[in-house]
């Protein structure tokens, strides 16, 4: 199979470019820039493009297949040079199904913990040697790539919600056809393509269609909004399993979840990630795993990438970054530190980033999200309003937004950076959130930073 991939350096599209190559497939790609760490990984497969920019001579009519990533515009030449010879052009989420479809899938789905669900079945099936393909939106300690294909019997998938490529304007989880699916939680996002809140929640209405004939629907019953919709599903061919937080005990910093008589000491703490446990846990016993075998195999994950990551910390101290952008995962972050840690103060600093959170008339959403926090810092870079083309705004319409007076607001990385090594942390915690980069500010070196202020 000679297949190629139009905007190879995005997440996924990359990992897809490197399942394929190791499958066997003649694979070429193209990107107008591509970033670490897609270069190295591409370049050590030996599939990284000769040069950037886009080349429609690379479009020949023995191409098997196109697969088009979401970066890629619709006047995109190598495209247009593809829909002229009547190639079959995929994006990666048909591409994914093309190959499973002979497969059992389990699709991961919900506005957040999409990740952290799909990484805990992953270790758990690891652990318990079954074999198995997946699709996953993070790099994870003791996986090589982020994508896997092979003649496995089971293929685990993250399944976004967002748009599949420039010409399918179809939602990713959609074109999956889960036999097991799980909706964690419904919580507004992508305002830039779903604009009401409505028209967000339909995209899980048809997801729930979407689930194959005696197929099952895994779901947490602790979100109004979703079961509202599940309840609303008149399909009668599919099971549904809702969940909902297990027991659990917290002591000396560390939560254990009780089961069967036993307690399970776990490496991952709050309520959410007690939620996204349970629901690997539901998918793990369709798929042969019983109830013991999977807490002991959960007790050794660490935890997804970007997700509530230790970056440093002391006897009195703890600083976590975490992925965290939406209001949903924003309290749910900020919830768990504070639970876990009850008697140290908490410092939450958020960055705004995505085009949703940027939004100003989706702003009022994140209202009352910082309100548990001892100190709270809202962070946009002055030079993401000129990125996105959007007009920017002062902290009197971010402290109104998020409903707190006493909120700090810096659009200047350089003067963050300064006030948080000059933060006195001992007895608190700190936790950086965003989907960006915090303008580019080395947060590891930051962590270090104020510990070692801390100590003096």
């Amino acid at each position: 199979m000679k297949v190629h991939f139009i905007a190879v350096g995005g997440s996924a599209m990359h990992n897809l470019a490197i399942a394929l190559h190791n499958k066997g497939f003649r694979v070429t790609g193209s990107d107008d820039v591509l970033f670490e760490p897609s270069r190295s990984r591409l370049a050590k497969y030996g599939i990284l493009p000769e040069q950037e920019g886009w080349h429609p001579e690379m479009i020949t009519p023995d191409l098997d297949a196109v697969i088009l990533g979401m970066h890629a515009r619709v006047d995109n030449p190598e495209l247009l040079k593809a829909q002229e010879l009547g190639l079959k052009i995929y994006s990666y989420p048909e591409y994914i199904y093309e190959q499973s479809k002979d497969k059992q899938r389990v699709v991961i789905g919900g506005s957040h913990g999409k990740t952290t669900i799909t990484s805990m079945i992953l270790h758990v099936l690891q652990q318990a040697g079954k074999d198995f393909d997946y699709l996953v939106g993070a790099q994870l300690a003791g996986f090589e790539t982020m994508v896997k294909l092979t003649d496995a019997p089971i293929i685990v998938i993250e399944g976004d919600e967002y748009l599949a490529s420039p010409i399918d304007r179809r939602p990713k989880f959609h074109l999956y056809k889960a036999n097991i699916a799980v909706i964690s939680g419904i919580a507004w996002d992508h305002i830039n393509v779903f604009p009401t809140f409505d028209s967000y929640v339909e995209q899980f209405r048809l997801f729930i269609k979407t689930i194959q004939p005696g197929g099952k629907l895994i779901y947490s019953e602790t979100d109004a909004v979703l079961n509202e919709a599940v309840a609303a599903d008149d399909s009668k061919n599919i099971e549904k399993l809702p969940y909902r937080l297990p027991q659990y005990s917290i002591a000396d910093g560390i939560t254990s979840v009780v089961a069967g008589g036993e307690s399970y000491p776990l490496e991952v703490f709050g309520d959410h990630n007690l939620l996204n446990m349970e629901a690997a846990r539901l998918v793990c016993l369709q798929l042969g795993i019983d109830a013991d075998t999977f807490y002991k195999a959960i007790t050794t994950f660490k935890g997804a990438a970007r997700r509530l990551e230790l970056l440093a910390k002391d006897s009195s101290t703890n600083i976590y970054k975490d992925f965290a952008h939406s209001p949903s995962k924003l309290q749910a972050t900020i919830h768990a530190v504070k639970t876990q840690f009850p008697d140290r103060g908490l410092v939450a600093c958020i960055e705004l980033h995505t085009f949703s959170s940027l939004n100003r008339d989706f702003l009022k959403e994140y209202a009352g999200t910082l309100d548990i926090a001892d100190e709270a810092i809202v962070f946009i870079d002055k030079k993401t309003f000129e990125q996105k083309k959007m007009e920017p705004y002062d902290a009197s319409v971010v402290k109104a937004a998020f409903a707190k007076d006493n909120l700090l607001f810096f659009n200047d990385p350089a003067q963050l950076k300064k006030h948080l090594e000059a933060l006195e942390m001992s007895g608190k915690n700190l936790l950086l959130m965003s989907s960006g980069n915090f303008g580019g500010i080395d947060l590891s070196a930051l962590a270090n930073v104020i510990i070692k202020n801390s100590l003096n």
